[in-house]
């Protein structure tokens, strides 16, 4: 869907395309086309006589697979079949100066959220996957300044994630959401929002998963708890004009 938006507004051919995994859906769950993967799409065009590619990110940040994991696929498929060019336009949330639109989308669906359950305050806990690099846990940590600056100090924002490896040497990955939760949960009675940042429903994010039995778990031992999650940033149609302008700085 989200290929299909931005191909209609930018008027290019977009190909969906996953890193691993995704030869493993369903075609019936994909409008009956078979999910690619990045190296096998790669090694088709480049057999069909294609040698320049632009690749989009859907990363928040410059993680493992933007740095080692796509250059290496690259280096391995040139070396197997020959000379051609990729060039990778920018995360969506660059650092050091981060992405406004990225910030104004979160903000929106914490207000969207908001008013749909008609409340006026909250508490809100920016949370996502949890990443072991630091470049990817520093983007969490930018995007969730810039939001306090636009939702004010009347707004107490958190931040937590998903899931962290054990030990010291990953405190910089953050909070684990499970253990805030508890902590707000003690605190006061005003509501608690969990600002998504996660771009498509999964294994982690949307109905039925692991955000959701994390904030089941917790408001089942704090009745009094009230957690209400807000939509994914992929279903804002702000990343759109975000991707689109990551495209054209590069075409």
């Amino acid at each position: 869907m989200l290929a299909s938006a931005l191909q209609s507004a930018s008027g290019q051919t977009i190909f969906p395309v996953s890193l691993q995994h995704a030869n493993h859906i369903d075609p019936g769950l994909v409008d009956g086309r078979p999910a690619l993967t990045f190296e096998s799409f790669l090694r088709d065009q480049v057999h069909a006589g294609k040698r320049e590619f632009l690749v989009l990110p859907l990363f928040f940040g410059q993680s493992r697979a933007l740095t080692s994991f796509i250059p290496d696929i690259i280096t391995r498929l040139q070396n197997e079949l020959g000379p051609f060019e990729v060039v990778l336009a920018d995360v969506l949330c660059p650092l050091p100066g981060g992405e406004d639109r990225l910030t104004h989308i979160l903000c929106d669906n914490i207000d969207v959220t908001l008013r749909a359950y008609g409340m006026t305050n909250a508490r809100v806990i920016l949370v996502d996957h949890g990443s072991p690099t630091r470049e990817v846990a520093a983007v969490r940590e930018l995007l969730a300044s810039q939001m306090r600056k636009l939702l004010g100090s009347e707004v107490p924002l958190y931040e937590a994630v998903m899931e962290r490896r054990a030990g010291s040497d990953y405190d910089f990955t953050g909070r684990l959401l499970e253990e805030v939760l508890v902590e707000l949960a003690s605190e006061a009675d005003t509501p608690v929002v969990l600002s998504m940042l996660f771009l498509s429903p999964g294994r982690h994010a949307g109905a039925g998963g692991d955000i959701t039995s994390i904030r089941d778990k917790a408001t089942a031992a704090h009745p009094s708890l009230q957690v209400i999650i807000t939509p994914l940033i992929g279903e804002h149609p702000g990343l759109v004009t975000l991707l689109l302008e990551r495209l054209e700085k590069v075409l």
